[in-house]
């Protein structure tokens, strides 16, 4: 067994983790999460955290003995160990990337949600071989004119002077992006989703999933600037009714800028969502409905928000999650409330990073 932080071992690394790192388990010694790394390369590593005792330690793969057919060398050359912490699988084919992706989202579902599920991780159009995606990025303003990027779990900051996976290489703070052509309005810095195609190809997958007729009620939770509300409204009509709930002040002023023009009627509430689902202000929000978006944060919605959802006995549910542990987790108690996996797709809306965006829909049992 070798020592912690700094010290090296040799090993052959296995499955793909949660995280964007690879299993490393020795013979006598702590589990090690390894980046920069492949399923079944034989590497040299470097532990970064951990000590003696500790359950699991972290590492990098600082030498590759025997390298996988799908590691190519990385287009950036600030990605790699003790470098750029912003991308994970720069030295990962692309095709393998997807691969690795739902290789994940398809051991969390099976081990947090006891579901087998058949998923491929899908291509979005708007990148340019995985690379320059990002409308938006943030850097470390170094002065003089230059800018970093933080390393991987540090606050130490590495001196770039382009990023591989920003449009153009700059910060985009546009506060109009149109959709379907409709313009939504959005605060400087404030959310919206970073890969251009991930706006068009999410409303048309929650559409598709969730069917909206004429006349239903439908909930949109963690709303953002209304986004699906926005669409759903128009689906349902003048005889249809949209609750939209989201914590981000803000958001929702911009989301009541958006909706304006809506035909039906519709309601923006600013709130934490579990606690406007508990304790909801106006019909919209406290009655039965019909259909309902959740799109949560990193951690997921969690059981007593999917409680109080399937409280109100929508007929279909569309999921959308940037985590796979949090949707596997959600997923179990969603099924525990009465409801059914129907469908699930991945989209590769991070390239070059172990991020995934899913979409899954719940029915009624």
């Amino acid at each position: 067994m070798s020592g912690p932080v700094g010290s090296r071992l040799e090993g052959v690394v296995g499955p793909v983790a949660h995280g964007g790192h690879c299993v490393l388990r020795q013979e006598d010694g702590p589990v090690v999460f390894v980046r920069h790394t492949l399923p079944g390369e034989r590497v040299v590593v470097e532990i970064t955290e951990g000590a003696e005792g500790d359950r699991f330690w972290r590492g990098d793969a600082v030498e590759v003995l025997e390298a996988s057919p799908d590691r190519v060398e990385a287009p950036c050359r600030f990605a790699g160990p003790g470098l750029c912490g912003g991308c994970d699988l720069q030295h990962v084919r692309l095709p393998a990337q997807r691969a690795l992706k739902a290789g994940v989202v398809r051991e969390q579902m099976l081990r947090l949600a006891g579901l087998e599920v058949d998923v491929e991780v899908e291509a979005v159009p708007g990148d340019v071989d995985g690379l320059r995606w990002r409308t938006r990025q943030r850097y470390v303003d170094l002065g003089d004119g230059r800018r970093g990027m933080r390393q991987h779990r540090s606050h130490e900051v590495v001196e770039i002077d382009d990023c591989l996976i920003d449009g153009r290489g700059r910060v985009s703070e546009a506060e109009l992006h149109t959709v379907r052509g409709v313009e939504f309005s959005v605060a400087p810095g404030g959310f919206w989703q970073v890969h251009p195609g991930a706006a068009e190809v999410l409303v048309g997958t929650v559409l598709a999933g969730l069917e909206p007729q004429p006349g239903d009620r439908v909930l949109d939770l963690y709303a953002g600037v209304g986004l699906f509300a926005r669409f759903l409204g128009e689906a349902v009509g003048r005889s249809g009714a949209v609750g939209l709930v989201e914590g981000d002040r803000t958001a929702v002023s911009h989301a009541r800028t958006n909706l304006a023009t809506l035909p039906g009627r519709w309601e923006a509430v600013s709130g934490d969502v579990e606690r406007v689902l508990a304790r909801p202000r106006g019909d919209l929000l406290s009655g039965p409905v019909d259909l309902v978006v959740l799109d949560p944060p990193r951690q997921g919605a969690r059981r007593k928000v999917v409680r109080e959802v399937a409280r109100r006995t929508p007929r279909r549910i569309a999921y959308v999650a940037c985590d796979p542990a949090a949707l596997a987790r959600d997923t179990a108690y969603l099924r525990e409330a009465g409801y059914s996996l129907a469908s699930l797709r991945a989209l590769d809306l991070f390239p070059m990073t172990h991020h995934v965006e899913c979409v899954a829909l719940f029915h009624r049992d």
